[in-house]
């Protein structure tokens, strides 16, 4: 079996600190086990005519084992951690069936006859590099399913073995590598694995959700860690704060120890109140929903104590798939959604397609600017036939009573009456065809354009509710992509024109008396909760791991300071200064949310 040996060519000893991304809490301490460096590029091995019908075989028969250890991962998973988690895989096993990736490798293959180790890798490195450019996490994210496939393949081409047994270790151990994919982490054994460090990562990625689900502290993001360590060394992994501390300290030591403490004195605290509401010491009850993408997450949403779904993303459906979902099988998701956290309410998000999210098989030509062009309600009022069988499918999920539709994007009134037009439309044909469908559906709209936030008085009039997507309101109001190094730090959340708009959103939805909730990362960031309570919003909702943070943070604020704040705000012109005036007030009210520190 593995043993994580000491190197016999150690450097000096001295405490050395790495930084990256936490992905996953705790903090853990041991030896470190430096898995495979950075494989090159595959060499380009030129191929005689005679040889190319053998190559393609060769290329079948590694997809095909590749297929088989990908189920077999999946099977695994899904014993030891069950069916949400193992259906990660599905990414993994819909890439090995793409015709359009096979194809382009099978004509590279053939056109100029290469082989298929080197054909595979260059084609995927394409995939790879465009979905590694896209602006949302999740798609982002999904560059590391290509690159795990990938190697896998080749691997199977090349007749390489992985080079650590990660089922057979025999002593714990700390995991630093360049990148672990899902497929890799699913066999960690927490039992030996202490936890892992990676150079690059993000929060959002496969492998993050795995070592959340297994419960190992993981940080991602260190840049060149797998490069300057060895195995054997002793470090401490911080998963709270994102640090990976090599040869700590007996002061380190001792400091991690009373975060250790401080922790576990908060996750007590936070479990007291997941069933008690989201209710402010002078008693201001505050909604405090989930966002979800799945309608398998409703046991996250229950397991966060949220009051239900504030954001159910429904692209998410289309995604990762070959064709598009049925209008029995969007019911399906979007009943079992509701079913299951009845009578809590479910708002449902039209398709936001379009931007960096489109789905290979609509062949959408490519936009210089998607985020400006063809997307979300835009898209869905051109798409027809894609947008009626959502409507449809919403409709007939309304008869549990607690769903509530959500049109995304909207910029102006012209647009929304488009789409109200078309949804009574789509109620009007099935009750002709004799379909049932709820009596009454809640209709709301996505507050994202600045446009929107101007037009608001005329939106609420015709709307039932307003959720401020402070992401995109933020990134288009400032002109500024918070994925760009370049410009993301014009990318702030309290910039006084974001402040003024969410207040214009609030007093235009209480004036017609509809509610208003924030939805985007603001939501889930506690710093921020007292300021947008302050500001008038009524729901918050936020990642079910986020919400007790931000239901702590609520059932320990006073609306006059909230109000006392959004006032400084709204007559502030610095950024910065409200952003450390909500600080310190967030700091003030719940220290032990902010004393990650060791």
């Amino acid at each position: 079996m593995p043993e994580v040996a000491p190197s016999r060519n150690l450097p000096p000893k001295g405490e050395r600190h790495f930084r990256g991304i936490p992905v996953s809490g705790g903090v853990c301490r041991g030896r470190i086990l430096v898995l495979g460096r950075v494989r090159g590029l595959v060499e380009r091995r030129e191929l005689t005519e005679g040889e190319l019908p053998g190559e393609i075989n060769r290329l079948e028969k590694a997809l095909l084992d590749t297929r088989h250890d990908v189920v077999e991962v999946k099977r695994r998973v899904t014993a030891s951690l069950g069916q949400k988690e193992a259906d990660i895989f599905d990414a993994h096993l819909l890439a090995l069936e793409d015709p359009v990736l096979i194809s382009e490798v099978t004509r590279l293959v053939m056109e100029e006859k290469v082989c298929a180790e080197y054909a595979f890798q260059s084609v995927a490195a394409k995939y790879v590099e465009a979905l590694s450019r896209a602006d949302d996490d999740f798609l982002r994210e999904r560059a590391a399913d290509i690159r795990d496939v990938t190697a896998r393949v080749v691997n199977n081409l090349l007749g390489h073995q992985e080079e650590v047994d990660l089922r057979r270790l025999s002593e714990p151990c700390l995991i630093v590598a360049h990148e672990l994919g899902p497929s890799t982490t699913a066999q960690l054994d927490k039992k030996v694995v202490l936890g892992f460090a990676t150079d690059v990562g993000g929060r959002t990625s496969h492998t993050a959700i795995m070592a959340r689900s297994l419960g190992i502290p993981a940080v991602v993001g260190l840049q060149t860690a797998s490069q300057e360590l060895h195995t054997g060394e002793q470090a401490l992994l911080d998963g709270y704060n994102g640090a990976l501390v090599l040869n700590p300290t007996d002061q380190t030591l001792f400091e991690y120890g009373q975060l250790v403490r401080r922790k576990a004195t908060l996750e007590e605290k936070l479990r007291e109140i997941l069933r008690q509401p989201a209710i402010t010491l002078d008693g201001q009850r505050v909604l405090l929903s989930a966002n979800i993408e799945h309608a398998s997450d409703t046991p996250s949403v229950t397991a966060s104590g949220a009051e239900g779904v504030g954001l159910f993303r429904t692209e998410y459906l289309y995604i990762e798939r070959q064709d598009l979902p049925s209008e029995e099988e969007q019911f399906q998701a979007y009943r079992a959604a509701a079913a299951a956290l009845k009578p809590q309410p479910v708002v449902v998000r039209t398709l936001d397609l379009g931007g960096d999210k489109f789905v290979s098989h609509l062949q959408v030509a490519p936009e210089i600017n998607p985020f400006l062009g063809w997307r979300a309600i835009r898209f869905c009022l051109e798409q027809k036939d894609i947008f009626r069988t959502q409507l449809r499918a919403i409709l007939r999920a309304s008869v549990e009573g607690n769903v509530k539709l959500m049109y995304p994007m909207i910029s102006g009134l012209e647009e929304l009456n488009q789409a109200n037009a078309f949804l009574e439309h789509c109620r009007a044909e099935l009750r002709q065809e004799g379909v049932p469908c709820g009596d009454k559906l809640d209709v709301g709209a996505m507050v994202e354009t600045p446009s929107a936030a101007l037009i608001a008085d005329a939106l609420a009039q015709r709307l039932d509710f307003f959720s401020i997507g402070s992401n995109d309101l933020i990134q288009y109001t400032l002109a500024a992509d918070r994925t760009n190094e370049r410009v993301a730090h014009l990318y702030a959340p309290t910039h006084p024109a974001i402040v003024r708009l969410v207040r214009m959103t609030v007093e235009a939805a209480h004036r017609h008396h509809i509610w208003v909730g924030v939805c985007g990362e603001m939501a889930g960031d506690p710093v921020l909760v007292p300021l947008l309570l302050g500001l008038g919003v009524d729901e918050l909702s936020a990642a079910p791991a986020t919400v007790p943070h931000v239901k702590y943070l609520i059932r320990r604020v006073k609306m006059p300071e909230a109000r006392d704040l959004a006032e400084f705000a709204l007559h502030c012109e610095s950024g910065a200064e409200i952003l450390a005036r909500t600080t310190a007030l967030a700091r003030e009210i719940a220290p032990s949310l902010f004393e990650d520190n060791a």
